[in-house]
């Protein structure tokens, strides 16, 4: 293994940033050793255990019946509370916050919530999901305002050779994920996970995503539930799920979870859930959820709530003129398919609120910054993005009211 040296910068930075795969077709075609897997049966799914946990996670498009369930019976305990204080009818609007993925521009979103903090008007979030470097912040973020400088921190000073490694010979990937285990391993300790089952206690959900690469589905993880059993497995657990989530593939190796079915033992191929989506919600676990409601003679209709996208990174078009050359071309390519994804998970939250409940919020990166990091992890360029959110929203922070390319009437 050898350290990351400045030549290898911008080599890291298209890999990563752009999950530039398109110059590295050539890898497939060369033979390598590959470890034996024994991957979970399609048809075994829904039914995996790991460590013995149940209803900790569900696989986007599919309906979950123990989520679904879940939050039911957080809004009966609602009820209840309402009816105990002589409160009928009254109307709630719950406060929810997604964080996209963006690698280093992730200090953006930091310093958007930093300043949203400083404005005295940051709500406290009854769900937050986090995917890539969104699952690094969301639990942070989950536990309020008092970890802003904690989240600073992470999101500003590191550079890249404290982040990554490359490694020689490549097997499952160029780089090793062993100095953000590290980080991890620092940040996610014992004591927070404490906090965040205090707070899954009181009602309140932290969910991260993640890609399992042989489903090809959003695996959307229980993080509050995880930290809720409070053992050391359940530690493990909820850092590979974040190491998971911020693993982009080619460059980091996957993370492997061993699971079991029926007393059988597999594995799983877990890597950056920013692959499925860059931002989520849990729509699509939750189908049927309205219905339910009803036959519960809950009115679906008393329970609003406001959604609050961080994407870091740009949404409108940024124009930059492309070098007539395989690279460059591949890059821009691959840039700008990543960035339309990224617009069609917003318009999907946006239709989702237009139920008659929900508010849509969003904020990103303004086109006005122009990016000047030397490398993929560039602490210089990251206090800036962290300033830039700040100062946007220590003032009050201009919430879009709509996904781009629809009239803000």
């Amino acid at each position: 293994m050898i350290v990351i040296g400045e030549k290898d910068f911008h080599f890291i930075h298209k890999i990563m940033s752009k999950r530039f795969y398109c110059i590295f077709l050539c890898i497939f075609l060369i033979s390598g050793c590959a470890s034996v897997r024994h991957a979970v049966p399609e048809s075994l799914l829904n039914n995996v255990r790991i460590f013995g946990m149940q209803d900790i996670r569900a696989l986007s498009g599919i309906p979950s019946d123990s989520f679904k369930k879940d939050f039911i019976k957080l809004l009966e305990e609602e009820e209840k509370e309402s009816s105990s204080f002589l409160i009928f009818k009254t109307s709630r609007t719950y406060s929810v916050l997604a964080i996209s993925g963006g690698a280093a521009n992730g200090a953006y979103g930091v310093g958007l919530l930093s300043g949203w903090s400083q404005s005295g008007t940051r709500p406290v979030f009854k769900v937050v999901t986090g995917i890539s470097i969104g699952a690094i912040i969301a639990p942070f973020a989950f536990l309020g305002s008092k970890y802003d400088n904690k989240l600073k921190e992470i999101c500003t000073r590191y550079s890249t050779k404290d982040i990554l490694q490359i490694r020689i010979p490549f097997t499952d990937s160029f780089a090793s994920a062993r100095p953000l285990g590290h980080i991890i391993e620092r940040y996610f300790d014992t004591k927070l996970l404490k906090e965040i089952a205090l707070e899954y206690n009181k009602g309140r959900r932290l969910y991260v995503g993640t890609t399992n690469l042989d489903a090809q589905r959003l695996v959307i993880w229980d993080m509050g539930k995880i930290a809720s059993i409070g053992d050391d497995k359940a530690l493990k657990l909820f850092r590979k799920v974040i190491l998971a989530s911020a693993s982009i593939p080619i460059a980091f190796p996957p993370v492997y979870l061993n699971v079991e079915v029926n007393d059988k033992t597999y594995d799983e191929m877990h890597v950056d859930g920013g692959i499925s989506r860059e931002v989520f919600f849990l729509y699509s676990v939750l189908q049927g959820f309205d219905k339910a409601l009803k036959e519960k003679g809950i009115d679906a209709f008393r329970n609003k709530y406001a959604i609050y996208v961080i994407m870091n990174g740009y949404v409108d078009p940024v124009y930059r003129e492309v070098p007539d050359k395989l690279s460059a071309i591949a890059e821009r390519t691959v840039d700008t398919m990543i960035k339309a994804q990224g617009i069609g998970d917003l318009y999907q939250l946006y239709v989702f609120t237009k139920d008659g409940r929900g508010d849509f919020n969003l904020a990103y990166i303004p086109v006005t910054h122009v990016y000047k990091a030397r490398e993929l992890f560039d602490p210089f360029e990251m206090q800036e993005l962290f300033d830039l959110g700040f100062k946007e929203a220590a003032g009050g922070y201009n919430w879009k009211k709509v996904p781009p390319g629809i009239n803000d009437k």
